[in-house]
């Protein structure tokens, strides 16, 4: 849909309002509008969406956001000094843009929002992850968003998409894959940003699906892998030794050798011995 018009370039944005990018802060600012326009798209159609995004910053994804007509985008911003910049793109875009000025892991977000909700997000280093763990984790299911797109250091995003036996798979990768579709749409190289990260990025999108992949009890599930990854090296009939008297049994049972290891079995597997464990009480 094109840019915004009448607001100045990011740079100088950054330089009016000083806007140095902040280490403790987790921050490193996109200022490639024509890039932040492509993370939108990749989001899909926003125009019967609300829009979450947290950590804008300069306003690069958020001009992204509007442009590609988002109905109403929510920001997320703990940086003070980004709210004037934020407040410029409010006022060109009346009535479609709500800037709240916290903490994300402590604000009461969907307070802000009305359904359909897409979450799309240059995620704060810092806090990407935790924030991924709780919109993976709400108490109730479908949750209130219907996908997240969402950039990670390339790592992260290679953990959450992982299948079994790759040297990235593990819980982060189960969680994700329990209750949503997850691919990676893009790959970013350092120089996209400013300052440059010592890393390659990544942007995760994540469908929700209307039910889990396989049927099980989902605090149990999160239990089972929890003791099967944090001794990933050893064999389940040893990491899983405290899940049940005859261990060996249960896992053959489901069809998974006492002798492998967390990072050879799928979730399907899990899941099953999940529902296994529950029905032995």
């Amino acid at each position: 849909m094109g840019t915004i018009d009448g607001l100045p370039p990011l740079r100088e944005v950054i330089r009016a309002h000083d806007l140095v990018a902040r280490k403790q802060l987790g921050q490193n600012f996109l200022l490639d509008l024509n890039l932040t326009a492509k993370i939108a798209r990749a989001a899909g159609d926003l125009s019967a969406s609300d829009v979450l995004e947290v950590g804008p910053g300069p306003g690069g994804l958020t001009r992204g956001l509007l442009a590609e007509g988002a109905r109403r985008v929510v920001a997320v911003e703990k940086d003070a000094r980004a709210l004037p910049a934020l407040a410029e793109i409010a006022a060109s875009c009346p009535g479609r843009l709500e800037v709240l000025h916290g903490d994300a892991l402590e604000l009461d977000l969907a307070a802000h929002l009305t359904p359909p909700v897409k979450i799309v997000a240059n995620l704060p280093y810092n806090i990407g992850t935790e924030l991924l763990i709780r919109w993976l984790t709400p108490r109730d299911w479908p949750p209130m968003w219907s996908s997240l797109t969402l950039m990670f250091q390339k790592e992260v995003a290679e953990r959450i998409v992982a299948k079994p036996k790759g040297e990235h798979y593990g819980r982060l990768a189960l969680l994700a894959q329990y209750r949503c579709e997850a691919r990676i749409v893009m790959t970013l190289p350092p120089e996209a940003f400013t300052p440059a990260p010592k890393v390659h990025s990544a942007v995760v999108q994540l469908t929700a699906l209307p039910e889990p992949r396989y049927p099980c009890d989902f605090g149990l599930l999160q239990r089972i892998t929890a003791m099967a990854f944090n001794q990933r090296r050893k064999m389940l009939r040893a990491s899983l030794k405290a899940l049940h008297p005859d261990v060996e049994t249960v896992l053959a049972s489901v069809g998974i050798p006492p002798t492998a290891r967390a990072e050879e079995i799928g979730l399907e597997q899990f899941c099953a011995l999940a529902r296994v464990v529950a029905a032995k009480g």
